[in-house]
Parts: structure tokens; C-alpha cells; sequence
């Protein structure tokens, strides 16, 4: 089955409209799309997240419509999509465990299983002992691990990585990458990953697709 299918779609960005997109990304997938900045790949992100409102075209998730041109038949809300912005986007006022805490509290998770569940996601991502840590007191890596705790909580189907492995160095790229090839694996994630660096994931992707201005213009398997 086809987790993601993105037909004929294109999105109004102010006066400028970009696409079309034609997209599917199969159950299990990790699919890099790559590009120059300003090519449209965090739009595409943003699309399937119903984050960006469609003018025309259909997105279709694990089977089911979501999308029809401007009209969304299910909210961003209720799509079971795990977001990791670029940068992390945490909030800087809230503790490693509010902020999972939070996302748990609108995902429905019970009161009473919230403190266990935030442990556990912290141990998925190597930091136990972190639950009352700040974002300020963070290094790179350890923020964006964090993030990634944080777009877990909504226990999605699907994973959205906008440019994750920015702001580290070589050896946290690694890091990174390995221990999101192992959730992938483990929680049976999709995950669509949107770079600027055709090498960054090639290693765990098992598709590359190529974006260039709004229009995507190929793609290589692994």
C-alpha cells in the first residue's frame, strides 16, 4: 500500500503557485527528496503535513483521501504524522518532559500513562535522565534527539524530517541517522526526509527523488 500519494498537486504561496507534484512513497519507505534551498521540498513536507493548503490536486494517506484541492477531509491534527522541524523548533520555556508531555496530552494519551510514556521516549533517543532539562542547556545534538522524542509522542505512521541533520557536525550526523534507521525498523515508520545534501541519508533512503523549482524531476533508487 501507499502510504503517501500526491496527485497532480500544487500549492498557492502567496501570489506564486508551485508544482505540479506527483508523488507515491510506499509503507516502510524512507524517501530522501533533495534540492536546492528554495526548491520546494519543505512545501511538499508541509502539504502532506496539511500544513500548506492545496490549490488543486489530491493527497492520499495509508489509502484514504486527506486532500482535495483547497479542502481537507482529514485535519493535520488527526493525520497521525510525526514532524521534525528544521532546527528542532522547540520551546524554549518548557522542560525535555513538558514538551513531550504536551504533544501526549493533545495526542489523547491518559494522564495517568504520560509519565511513563515521556521515560520510554526519552530512552529511545539515548536520554534518560533528561526529563527536566531545559532547551538552552542542550547541545546540538542532544536538542534535535529531543525533537525527535517530541514528533514520536503522537505514535505516527508517518515521519516528516525537514532538514534534521542541519545544524551538526559529522559525528552527530551519524549518530543521528543511525538511531533514526533503528526507530524507522522498529516502529515500522515511513518516513519521508527532505534535504539539500544529495549524500546526507543515502545510507538508510531507500529513494532519492529530485526537486529542482517546483517541479520534481527524477528519482534513483538506492
Amino acid at each position: 500500500m501507499n502510504a503517501v500519494q500526491l496527485v497532480d498537486v500544487r500549492v498557492r504561496l502567496g501570489a506564486t503557485t508551485i508544482g505540479p507534484f506527483a508523488l507515491d512513497v510506499r509503507e516502510r519507505e524512507h524517501v530522501l527528496i533533495v534540492g536546492p534551498s528554495g526548491s520546494g521540498k519543505t512545501t511538499v513536507l508541509r502539504a502532506i503535513a496539511g500544513l500548506a493548503p492545496l490549490a488543486s490536486g489530491t493527497l492520499d494517506l495509508f489509502g484514504e483521501r486527506a486532500t482535495e484541492g483547497p479542502r481537507q477531509r482529514i485535519a493535520p491534527e488527526r493525520r497521525r504524522i510525526g514532524f521534525l522541524f528544521q532546527g528542532g523548533a522547540l520551546w524554549p520555556h518548557m522542560s525535555a518532559r513538558k514538551q513531550i508531555g504536551f504533544v501526549l496530552a493533545h495526542a489523547g494519551c491518559p494522564s495517568d500513562q504520560r509519565e511513563q510514556r515521556t521515560l520510554e521516549l526519552l530512552e529511545w533517543v539515548e536520554l534518560p535522565g533528561f526529563a527536566e532539562r531545559m532547551p538552552a542547556t542542550l547541545s546540538g545534538g542532544e536538542a534535535q534527539r529531543l525533537a525527535l522524542a517530541r514528533a514520536l509522542a503522537v505514535e505516527p505512521k508517518l515521519l516528516l524530517l525537514d532538514e534534521p541533520l542541519g545544524p551538526l557536525d559529522f559525528e552527530l550526523r551519524d549518530a543521528l541517522l543511525a538511531k533514526l534507521g533503528e526507530l524507522q525498523q522498529r516502529l515500522g515508520l515511513t518516513v519521508v526526509h527532505v534535504t539539500h545534501a544529495p549524500n546526507e541519508a543515502r545510507a538508510i533512503a531507500s529513494r532519492i527523488v529530485r526537486i529542482r523549482a517546483g517541479r520534481i524531476e527524477g528519482e534513483e533508487r538506492t
